[in-house]
């Protein structure tokens, strides 16, 4: 194929030139022939010939251009001959070097025509496997379909659920409805028995209605003499009157008597005053006035007279005493009351009182004395009176006139139990000082100073730091004392209470509240026997040594996510109600956990429940209980579930049930375990 190119190219080249050349002589032999002719022709055929040869040139022009157009395409052409016959070349040298590769093809389309081969056998089992698929998806198509049934079956059964739970509250209205209407009923049969008899007593008192009238005409007469003494009278008035101005001139005379005998009553007043005036800073005079208080009363007395233990008392031992104690004077608590009052000594550290209510007669002083009894813990028993009004009533108070400080029993407890500058204090001795209906009076009167010195103590290694134990200190108020004695109230002093529910007694204030257990005693179910079994063990002094072997730390739980979780849900329950609580109560439902006694397979759910008996439950006093009904299920829920004390749950639903029937408020009335 190159080479005809080549040829025509040089052919036409040829011609080309060959042309040039006849052209070249045509015009020399042309030009000859006008040179010959010379002046034969004319001007005009000259001029004509002229431009018949400049026409001629001008074609020659054209033909030129356009050879030499050609032979610049000819150029062109010529150098893509040479670009195709390079290109040639190389294609030749490839394809020698492809022929290992068309090797490699042909292998690989043979290997193609058995994966075709294979391709359609697996097509074939593809279709197969297509129909399983689309019987699959038709199945999975219906069992999509029935699980929406499900969740709509399911939705109409929480609808159902609800209503169902509706229909019971609303049942048990009706059966309160009923019970009312009973009651009723039978109240409508005593009336109209009420009311026969009522009509006979009218009966008696037309008849006596008629003697009166007979008697009122006699005292009509009696009223004409009675006028007539009247008459009397007003003319003795004149006498009358002499003799009231005579007795008010008596009167007068005793005033004046009076006054002198006060002004007397001032002036030995202040020889008294002078004469406690040479009394010196430390009290030590002719006449003591901290003389009564440091004479130790008998609790004091007699806990110095108990014998001492040799060894420590385990604390699973000394919670055995407690039972057998208490079964040896007729009386039964519960094991789980029993380990709440326990622990809520324990705890004194974090929630400073442990408070016993209930109806009147439900043992609520009869525990924390056999209790105290049995482990070897003086016991001081303090009647509350309606009066008491100041931190006075507590403590005691300065006689002016005798010039002497007149203590209570419990502050001379106090000074023989922890006075640093009592050389004969018993400070290695426990004491429990028991409020016996405490809420007769105002109990922030009279105590909420010394709640707040308990929460100032300091930590029990601290506690003989003056600095740290300042503000704990309880001043007696002794005037003209340059150092007036300050009494603290170590941890080895455990305070109680009793609280009676009638209308003679006061709620507690919430900061009583957040500072103390609140054991309800629910009524009982079935009166008991009360008969002694056994015999109660002899005490021994329980010292404050070993009684500190048994307190443990809150860190002890604080690891504990069980107990983490169950503080979190019970945070969030309370904020629920509208009650939320800080981080001292947190820490003290931690202190309490984690002191709970490890016996007869106590377990940490049940220190969570009592907290939820003792700390939370009395905060719900007064709660709509018609505005909080998911709140109190979630409670009851969260009790029974989370916790397992199904008694408790059913207390609480109890309790919210009787408030609905009532006032609509809720009251916590305890649990019967």
């Amino acid at each position: 194929m190159l080479t005809n190119l080549t040829l025509i190219v040089l052919i036409v080249a040829a011609a080309l030139g060959f042309l040039l050349i006849v052209l070249f002589i045509l015009a020399n032999r042309h030009d000859k022939v006008v040179t010959s002719q010379g002046p034969l022709a004319t001007l005009e055929a000259l001029q004509e010939r002229i431009e018949q040869r400049k026409a001629t040139l001008a074609d020659i022009d054209d033909d030129l251009e356009k050879r030499r157009e050609a032979l610049q395409n000819i150029a062109d052409v010529q150098a893509e001959v040479d670009a195709l016959a390079r290109q040639k070349d190389e294609l030749l040298a490839e394809w020698a070097t492809m022929e290992d590769r068309r090797q490699e093809v042909q292998t690989v389309r043979a290997e193609m025509e058995e994966a075709m081969i294979e391709r359609q056998a697996l097509d074939g089992e593809l279709a197969e496997k297509r129909e399983e698929y689309l019987a699959v998806k038709e199945r999975l198509e219906k069992a999509e379909a029935l699980m929406s049934r499900i969740e709509t079956l399911q939705s109409e059964h929480d609808a159902l659920t609800q209503r169902v739970e509706t229909m019971r509250d609303e049942v048990r209205r009706l059966e309160d409805a009923e019970k009312r209407v009973a009651e009723l009923t039978t109240k409508a049969q005593e009336m109209e028995s009420q009311n026969a008899g009522l009509e006979g007593r009218i009966a008696a008192k037309s008849a006596e209605c008629d003697e009166l009238a007979s008697r009122v005409a006699a005292e009509r007469e009696l009223l004409t003499t009675g006028q007539a003494e009247l008459s009397q009278i007003q003319a003795a008035i004149p006498t009358y009157s002499l003799e009231a101005k005579r007795v008010q001139e008596e009167v007068t005379t005793l005033e004046e008597t009076r006054e002198k005998l006060q002004a007397r009553l001032s002036v030995l007043e202040e020889a008294i005053r002078e004469k406690d005036g040479q009394v010196s800073g430390d009290g030590s005079a002719s006449g003591d006035p901290l003389m009564e208080l440091k004479e130790p009363p008998k609790v004091i007395t007699e806990l110095s007279k108990l014998p001492e233990r040799g060894n420590a008392l385990p604390e699973v031992e000394a919670l055995r005493n407690v039972e057998i104690q208490l079964k040896a004077n007729g009386l039964e608590y519960h094991r789980r009351t029993v380990r709440a009052f326990h622990t809520a000594m324990k705890v004194n550290e974090s929630t400073q009182m442990a408070v016993l209510a209930g109806i009147s007669g439900t043992g609520k002083s009869q525990l924390p004395r056999q209790y105290a009894k049995a482990m070897g813990i003086g016991f001081l028993q303090v009647p509350v009176q309606p009066r008491w009004d100041s931190p006075q009533d507590l403590m005691g108070f300065y006689n002016y006139i005798e010039g002497k400080f007149r203590p209570t029993d419990m502050a001379r407890a106090l000074w023989a139990l922890n006075d640093l500058h009592n050389e004969e204090a018993v400070q290695d001795r426990m004491m429990m000082v028991l409020l016996d209906e405490m809420n007769l009076a105002r109990v922030e009167y009279y105590f909420s100073d010394f709640l707040s010195r308990l929460e100032s103590r300091p930590e029990p290694k601290n506690v003989r730091d003056d600095a740290l134990r300042k503000d704990a200190e309880i001043e007696l108020e002794i005037p003209k004392m340059l150092n007036p004695p300050r009494i603290f109230p170590g941890y080895n002093l455990l305070f109680a209470g009793t609280m009676n529910e009638d209308e003679s007694t006061q709620s507690l204030s919430d900061k009583v509240v957040d500072r103390a257990n609140i054991l309800r005693f629910a009524a009982p179910t079935k009166i008991k026997s009360g008969k002694p079994e056994g015999t109660a063990v002899e005490p021994c002094a329980l010292s404050y040594e070993n009684w500190r072997q048994w307190v443990r730390s809150e860190a002890l739980v604080e690891r504990d996510r069980d107990v983490e979780n169950h503080l979190d849900k019970m945070v969030d329950l309370m904020r629920g109600f509208k009650k939320p609580f800080g981080h001292r109560l947190g820490r003290a439902i931690k202190a309490y956990a984690a002191n709970y006694p490890d016996v007869d397979g106590a377990s940490v759910r049940d220190a969570l429940a009592d907290q939820v008996e003792m700390r939370l439950l009395p905060k719900l006093r007064g709660v709509e209980t018609e505005n909080m009904e998911r709140e109190f299920a979630k409670l009851q829920r969260f009790v029974d579930s989370d916790l397992g004390d199904g008694q408790l749950a059913e207390a609480i639903g109890k309790a919210r049930d009787e408030a609905d029937a009532s006032t609509g408020q809720f009251v916590w009335t305890g649990v019967t375990r």
